[in-house]
């Protein structure tokens, strides 16, 4: 059966905005996937709106946000004729908090995707003073949602608004639809002055572009020809920065083109030397408008905006240059750069085609988000015997793996994942929330025991009645989850156990800890272990924090406990196996056997832990 998705979305085309393309696109591309997709937006209806969209007359607008009276009957008569299984939230959009105030709708999963925060701007005040309004609606929304979705890693990392919701936040680009874009079309050619380096700009004339950064370089510098397309209440402001900034006696080179069609904006993609983005606040969270600069394999000058997506687009995909935000003089000598060196803006325009070809079509979006419908719908599609059991994966540099991992998890339906991010220097956190997972970044470094012991108790705090530990490096297959699980009935700890791996160093310590605990088991070290409840309490408790590993220690206090313990064999994919965190030298074999003996020996004289009932 065809998933069924209700996107609420703040206005659809042909009214312009890069959020309103993504829509768009994003739409065609679902229906394409076999989806059955329809949208609730703002505006006026029209006589060609195809029969899945919804159209909601705005009564006023405040503070850029359209009011519409009409949109929570809207909402709800939509729920109940299309029936979708997923709404999909569209951020920021006030009308969306409606959806709060509706049985129908919290009887959906949600779904939000963080176009971009609710800036407390320092250029607007107006519109700090109405995020105070906001926010608490606005937190409402993101307690309730099942998955949020966030354009980029830098966006989340600097999101107040996201900072409560972390374990509940994907990184999913966005994307546009190559065909048709980057084709030639035919429509008139577009004239430039002769010489000049022609430079391109297209936003909405308001606040937080940046516009004024860029007169102020251009209009001293005659070689250079800047066309701003776009339409906004600043338009008389900047027209009059234009004429004051042109040395007198020459003519300005610079045009505020206006509102053009799709036709003419490619036209005017095409034909431009360089692309300026000189955005100065975090509203612009992404640029949809540099995607479609790097369909047409223009080389993009963007402001390095602290917080915002676009830096992180420029560097992932190498599509040109950052320049310092609201640094007049830093944009005249980038400007400089770009027309002294045309090899290197060819170089940079075609990197950003192929980025766009390989990582950045609205295809691989929809993809992405296909997955995060189906984890939320994953609840309630999940075995029940699964249900309860979260997969804890401890990880430290692991960005290699970690995405593989998650993903064969969620295909083979275990859709409760979280990933412990202990300080990794590499994507390891976005590429597993982009996998799907949840994910925890301690503030201190906690090692893989102290990563453990949080997974542990955060499944107790979820009510989780079991967890599953495994590797982050595709050692474990997946695959053996339902031999370790197939022992739970007759133990409280289910070790997974591989001792074909054991390096010679592994086996003296090995030898000496059976010796020395009593413990018949031949894979002492595996971090392949089901925990039941009883187990995570007891595990989760101040005194298994002093542990420095997991090994002996979880295995002593649970023996004292009088927990149940066994040992099932499993394979492991020795391709995938890495080097050993505690026996990949000498000395830290000699430290482990040390510290390790030393917590055999002392056998915890104090206090008795006893098994909770």
């Amino acid at each position: 059966m065809a998933l069924k998705v209700l996107h609420v979305g703040k206005f659809y085309p042909p009214h312009r905005g890069g959020i309103e393309t993504f829509l768009y696109d994003l739409m065609a591309s679902q229906r394409a996937m076999g989806m059955e997709v329809s949208a609730v937006v703002h505006g006026d209806p029209r006589e060609d709106d195809p029969v899945w969209l919804v159209r909601v007359p705005v009564q006023a607008q405040l503070v850029y946000a359209p009011l519409a009276i009409g949109f929570r009957a809207a909402l709800e008569r939509a729920i109940e004729r299309f029936e979708p299984q997923v709404l999909h939230f569209h951020m920021p959009n006030v009308s969306a908090f409606w959806a709060l105030t509706s049985r129908a709708a919290m009887q959906i999963p949600w779904v939000v995707h963080w176009h971009a925060d609710v800036v407390v701007s320092r250029i607007s005040r107006m519109l700090a003073l109405a995020y105070k309004a906001y926010r608490p609606f606005e937190q409402a929304l993101l307690e309730r949602a099942e998955r949020i979705v966030v354009t980029s890693p830098n966006y989340l990392l600097a999101s107040e608004a996201l900072s409560a919701w972390q374990n509940k936040c994907s990184v999913v680009p966005l994307g546009v639809a190559l065909s048709g874009n980057a084709a030639e079309e035919d429509v008139a050619p577009v004239t430039w002055h002769e010489g000049s380096l022609r430079l391109l700009s297209i936003g909405r004339l308001t606040y937080y572009k940046g516009f004024e950064t860029l007169i102020r370089a251009v209009a001293p510098m005659p070689d250079f020809e800047l066309r701003i397309v776009g339409f906004g209440e600043l338009r008389e402001k900047l027209q009059a920065l234009i004429d004051a900034s042109t040395p007198a006696g020459k003519a300005p080179n610079i045009t505020l083109v206006g509102e053009v069609s799709e036709l003419q904006k490619h036209a005017l993609l095409r034909s431009c030397d360089v692309f300026c983005l000189a955005s100065r606040e975090r509203t612009e969270a992404f640029g949809m408008v540099l995607l479609e600069a790097q369909a047409h394999a223009r080389p993009c000058l963007v402001s390095d905006l602290a917080g915002s997506g676009m830096p992180w687009l420029v560097k992932e995909s190498g599509s040109g240059w950052l320049v310092a935000t609201e640094d007049t003089a830093a944009w005249q000598k980038a400007l400089r750069h770009c027309a002294a060196y045309p090899d290197e803006r060819l170089q940079k325009g075609q990197a950003g085609r192929h980025a766009l070809s390989t990582r950045f079509q609205i295809k691989a979006c929809a993809e992405l988000l296909t997955r995060h419908y189906g984890s939320v719908l994953g609840v309630k599609r999940t075995d029940r015997s699964n249900q309860d059991v979260l997969i804890v994966i401890p990880a430290r540099d692991e960005a290699g793996t970690i995405g593989a991992v998650v993903a064969t998890l969620y295909s083979a339906g275990w859709k409760h994942v979280l990933v412990v991010d202990d300080h990794s220097s590499d994507d390891t956190a976005a590429i597993a929330r982009n996998a799907g997972a949840s994910v925890l970044q301690p503030v201190l470094a906690m090692g893989a025991w102290g990563a453990m012991q949080a997974g542990l108790r955060y499944g107790l705090a979820h009510g989780y009645t079991a967890v599953v530990t495994m590797d982050a490096d595709g050692q474990h297959e997946v695959g053996e989850l339902p031999i370790l699980l197939a022992a739970r009935s007759r133990a409280d700890l289910v070790i997974g156990a591989f001792p074909e791996r054991a390096s010679r160093a592994r086996r003296i310590a090995w030898r000496w800890f059976r010796h020395l605990a009593g413990f018949e088991l031949r894979d002492l070290t595996s971090g392949f272990r089901y925990y039941s409840k009883s187990a995570m309490q007891i595990l989760a408790s101040s005194e298994a924090t002093l542990l420095d590993y997991q090994d002996l220690g979880t295995l002593m206090m649970l023996r004292r406990a009088g927990l149940r313990i066994v040992e099932v064999p499993v394979s492991m994919n020795l391709r995938a196996q890495g080097k050993s965190r505690i026996f990949h030298s000498w000395f830290s074999v000699g430290r482990y056997m040390a510290v390790t003996t030393l917590l055999c020996l002392a056998r915890w004289r104090s206090r008795t832990i006893k098994s909770p009932a």
